[in-house]
C-alpha cells in the first residue's frame, strides 16, 4: 500500500513538469516570444518549418513518448540515426537566433550521445536563460560537453536535466566547471540515480551559484548520504525559495543537518521532504530552526513515518509559521492517534489554503478538532481528508466550516465510509448557496452508500454549477450494478456546463446504459471522459 502511495506521489508531483510541446520549440521561442512584432507571428513559424522538412512540426509530448518507446522496442538503428542528425539540424540554427532565451529539448531520446552537437553552438545564443533536457538519456560524454560550454551562456538562470539515469555518479563532469559567479537561479536534477558522491560534488558548486532559488534533488534515493554535506553549504544560497527533497533517501542524522541549514535560508518559501520514512523519529531533535521561516508558504511531510513524539514537537512548531498555505501531513498514522492538538492550533494559520490530512488515521475526537480549526481557515481552496474512516457519519462536524469555506474548490473523501447522510448533507450545502466554487469532488471508494443515497446526491448534482471533475468510483476488489441513479446521473450532467471528467470505475453498465453513455457526448454536444 505505502509503496503505490510513493509511485502516485510521484506522478502528482512531477506531472506539470511534463512537457506539453514540440520538441522544436527552442526554435520558434525566437520568432514568437514578447520581442516579436504581432503582425509576424502568423508567417513565421511556417517559414521556420521548412528548416526541418518531412517532421511533424506539432508533436503532442505522447506523441514524442511514443516515439521513444518504439526506438526502445524496435531498436532501429536507422531511426535512432535520422533523429541524431535532427539535432544537428536545429542546432545549425542556432547562429540565426542570437536573441534566443530559451531551448527545450526535453523527452527526446535522440539527445543522449549527441549534445555536443548542440553545446558547440552555443556561443551563438550568449543570452540563453533557460536550458530543458528532461528525459533525453544524457551520457558522460554529454554531462562533460555541458559542462564546457557554461562558460559560452553567462546569462542561464534554469538548468533541468531531470529523468536522465545516467547521470548519476558523473555529476562532478558538470559542476566542476561551472565558473564562480553562475546566475543559475533554478536547478532541477529530479530522478537522475545521483550517488554520495554527486552530493559532495553539489555541495561543491553552492558556494559558486549564490543566486540559487529552486533546488530540486526528488527522487534520488541515493543522495541522503551526503544530505549533511550539502545541509553545510546551503548557507551560501541565502536566496533559496524552493527546497525539494522528496524520496531522497533522509535519514534522522540527515534532517538535523538541514534544521541546522534553515537559520540561513529565511527566504524559503517552500520545503519539501515527504517519502523519507526514515527521519521519522527525528524531529524531536530537529526542529529549532524550521519555526524561523516566516515566510515559509509550502510544507510536504507526507509519508514521513512521523511518531508521536515528533507530532509533540511539530504541533508546537507548525503553529508559528505564520506564512503557511499549504500544509500535507497525509500517510502519517501518528497526526491522528497523537494526544497533541496539532490539528486544533491550525486554527492559527489563518492563510492556509491547502490542507492534505489523507490517510492520518483520524479518530472522531482529532477529526472535530480539525472541523473546529477549520472555520477559522477563511482562504481554504483544497481539502483531502480521504482514507480516515471516522468522517464516515460525521460528515456534520464539518457543516460549520463549509458554510464559511466560501473559496473552497476541491474537496477529496475517497475511501470515507461515507453514508447516504453524508452524500445529502453535501447537497443540502449546495443547495444554500454553500460550496459554489467546487471543481473537483472525489467520492471514490465509498461503497456504504446505499442506491437511495445516489439518488438523492445526483438529484441535487445540479447545483455544483464549476464542477469540472466528479469521481464515484467503487474500490478495485469490488462492483455493483448502476441503479436507478444512473438516469438522475446522466439528467445532472446536461446542467453541468464545466465538467470534463467523471470516474465511475467498477459500476456496471447495462447494455443500454452503456449506450445512453456512449452518445451522451454527441446527444448533448459534450466532450466529457467517462472513466468507467
Amino acid at each position: 500500500m505505502e509503496e503505490a502511495d510513493d509511485i502516485q506521489s510521484c506522478q502528482d508531483k512531477h506531472e506539470e513538469d511534463i512537457p506539453k510541446s514540440s520538441p522544436f520549440d527552442f526554435a520558434i521561442k525566437q520568432f514568437q516570444g514578447k520581442r516579436s512584432s504581432p503582425g509576424k507571428r502568423k508567417e513565421q513559424p511556417s517559414a521556420i518549418k521548412k528548416f526541418f522538412r518531412g517532421f511533424d512540426f506539432g508533436q503532442s509530448e505522447g506523441k514524442v513518448r511514443r516515439k521513444i518507446e518504439e526506438t526502445e522496442i524496435n531498436n532501429s538503428g536507422a531511426d535512432d540515426q535520422s533523429e541524431k542528425e535532427d539535432l544537428s539540424v536545429e542546432a545549425s540554427l542556432l547562429p540565426f537566433l542570437p536573441e534566443l532565451e530559451e531551448i527545450s529539448l526535453s523527452w527526446n531520446g535522440c539527445v543522449g550521445g549527441t549534445l555536443k552537437a548542440l553545446t558547440v553552438h552555443l556561443h551563438h545564443v550568449n543570452l540563453l536563460k533557460v536550458l530543458r533536457l528532461n528525459n533525453c538519456r544524457l551520457t558522460a560524454e554529454d554531462v562533460t560537453s555541458l559542462g564546457e560550454a557554461f562558460e559560452l551562456v553567462p546569462q542561464l538562470e534554469e538548468l533541468d536535466l531531470s529523468w536522465n539515469s545516467n547521470i548519476g555518479g558523473k555529476l562532478s563532469l558538470l559542476t566542476k566547471k561551472i565558473p564562480k559567479g553562475c546566475k543559475i537561479k533554478l536547478l532541477k536534477i529530479t530522478d537522475c540515480n545521483l550517488t554520495a558522491k554527486d552530493g559532495e560534488s553539489l555541495a561543491e558548486i553552492l558556494n559558486v551559484i549564490p543566486n540559487l532559488q529552486v533546488l530540486d534533488l526528488s527522487i534520488n534515493k541515493h543522495i541522503g548520504c551526503s544530505m549533511k554535506v550539502i545541509a553545510q553549504d546551503l548557507k551560501n544560497v541565502p536566496g533559496l525559495k524552493e527546497l525539494n527533497l522528496h524520496m531522497c533517501g533522509l535519514k534522522q542524522d540527515s534532517l538535523q543537518g538541514l534544521d541546522a541549514a534553515l537559520q540561513h535560508l529565511a527566504e524559503l518559501r517552500k520545503l519539501d521532504i515527504s517519502c523519507n520514512k526514515e527521519i521519522g523519529g527525528g524531529f524531536k531533535d530537529s526542529t529549532a530552526h524550521l519555526a524561523s521561516l516566516k515566510n515559509l508558504e509550502v510544507l510536504d511531510l507526507h509519508q514521513c513515518c512521523v511518531t508521536e513524539e515528533d507530532m509533540t514537537v511539530l504541533s508546537q512548531v507548525i503553529p508559528l509559521l505564520s506564512s503557511l498555505q499549504e500544509l500535507n501531513l497525509s500517510s502519517n498514522k501518528n497526526v491522528g492517534v497523537s494526544s497533541d492538538p496539532l490539528l486544533g492550533r491550525l486554527r492559527f494559520l489563518p492563510k492556509l489554503k491547502s490542507v492534505a490530512i489523507s490517510n492520518c488515521g483520524l479518530g472522531e475526537e482529532s477529526f472535530s478538532s480539525l472541523a473546529e480549526a477549520a472555520l477559522h481557515l477563511p482562504e481554504l481552496e483544497i481539502l483531502d481528508l480521504s482514507w480516515n474512516k471516522c468522517v464516515g457519519g460525521n460528515l456534520k462536524l464539518l457543516l460549520g466550516a463549509l458554510k464559511l469555506a466560501t473559496e473552497i474548490q476541491v474537496l477529496r473523501l475517497s475511501s470515507c465510509n461515507l453514508v447516504a447522510e453524508d452524500l445529502a448533507l453535501l447537497t443540502l450545502l449546495t443547495q444554500d448557496g454553500h460550496l459554489a466554487r467546487l471543481r473537483k469532488l472525489d467520492l471514490s471508494y465509498n461503497n456504504n452508500i446505499s442506491d437511495e443515497g445516489w439518488v438523492v446526491f445526483c438529484q441535487g448534482l445540479a447545483v455544483f454549477k464549476e464542477l469540472s471533475e466528479l469521481d464515484v468510483s467503487l474500490r478495485p476488489s469490488s462492483c455493483r450494478d448502476c441503479g436507478t441513479w444512473f438516469s438522475e446521473l446522466l439528467a445532472a450532467l446536461t446542467k453541468l456546463p464545466a465538467l470534463a471528467e467523471l470516474g465511475m470505475q467498477r459500476w456496471v453498465l447495462s447494455e443500454s446504459q452503456r449506450k445512453r453513455l456512449e452518445s451522451f457526448n454527441q446527444d448533448n454536444k459534450r466532450n466529457i471522459r467517462f472513466d468507467c
